[in-house]
C-alpha cells in the first residue's frame, strides 16, 4: 500500500514482541502450569480457566508477569479445590520468577533499525507491562540510547495515547506507532488521527487478537521491523 509519512517527526515503538522476544516465554510458562495441574483438570480446561482467570484480574493486576503469576497461582487453588499442594504452589513462584530472569532476545534487525531511525526522528517506547520488569529489560537490552522517553502504560486505548501526545506536545499528525499488536498498536493510533505499522509476531495473546475486514483501516502491514526502512529515511 502507498503511505506518506512525510510529515512523521516522532515515532513509538511497541516492545514486547516487537523489540524483544517475550510472548513466548508467557506460552512456555503455560505449558508448564498445565503439567502442575494435570491431576486435576485437562490441560484444555486449565488454558481456558488461566485465560479467564487472566483477564478478570487484569483491572486489579494489569498487565506483566507478576499478574500473571498471580493468577497461575488463583487459577490452581480454584482447579484444585484448594487442594493444591505448598510445592505445586512454591513451583508455579519459580515459573514467575524464571519468566523475570529471562535474557532480553532482540528481534532481528532491531538495533539496525533504531540506530538508523533515531538521527532523523525523536523515538520513544510506549509499552504495556510492569513497570519495573520494563525498565530491567529496557536496561539489558542496550537500546536505551536509541528513545528520548520511555512509558509505560497501565493500556492502550485511544484515551491512553491521547493523553500521553498530549502531555508529550506531539501533534498526533506528525507520530507514527510501530508495534505487533492490532489491537493495542494500530487500531487505538488510526482512530484519534495518527499513524501505524503492524509487525506481526508468530504468536499473540488470545487477549490481544482482534478481526477486522480488509480495507476497514488504513495502516501498513510489514514483515519484519527492517522492512520499515523502505518507507522511513
Amino acid at each position: 500500500m502507498e503511505v506518506d509519512y512525510s510529515k512523521i517527526k516522532v515515532i513509538g515503538f511497541d516492545a514486547d514482541d516487537t523489540l524483544w522476544v517475550n510472548e513466548t516465554y508467557f506460552r512456555e510458562a503455560e505449558e508448564k502450569f498445565s503439567e502442575l495441574l494435570e491431576g486435576y483438570e485437562t490441560k484444555n480446561k486449565i488454558d481456558q480457566e488461566l485465560f479467564k482467570m487472566e483477564i478478570k484480574n487484569l483491572e486489579l493486576y494489569g498487565y506483566g508477569v507478576k499478574g500473571f503469576m498471580l493468577s497461575m497461582v488463583e487459577s490452581a487453588l480454584e482447579l484444585s479445590n484448594n487442594q493444591v499442594s505448598q510445592q505445586t504452589i512454591e513451583s508455579i513462584l519459580d515459573l514467575g520468577k524464571e519468566m523475570l530472569r529471562q535474557p532480553v532476545e532482540l528481534l532481528d534487525g532491531v538495533r539496525k533499525v533504531l540506530r538508523k531511525l533515531s538521527g532523523n526522528y525523536r523515538l520513544i517506547v510506549l509499552t504495556k507491562g510492569d513497570l519495573l520488569d520494563q525498565e530491567r529489560k529496557l536496561e539489558k537490552s542496550g537500546l536505551s540510547e536509541f528513545f528520548h522517553h520511555v512509558e509505560v502504560l497501565s493500556d492502550k486505548k485511544e484515551e491512553n495515547y491521547q493523553h500521553l501526545l498530549d502531555h508529550l506536545e506531539i501533534d498526533v499528525k506528525e507520530f507514527l506507532m510501530i508495534g505487533n499488536s492490532l489491537k493495542s498498536d494500530v487500531l487505538p493510533l488510526i482512530e484519534i488521527g495518527a499513524q501505524a505499522v503492524h509487525v506481526p509476531f508468530h504468536t499473540t495473546w488470545e487477549h490481544e487478537q482482534v478481526k477486522i475486514n480488509d480495507g476497514d483501516y488504513n495502516y501498513l502491514k510489514i514483515n519484519k521491523l527492517s522492512d520499515i526502512l523502505e518507507y522511513l529515511k
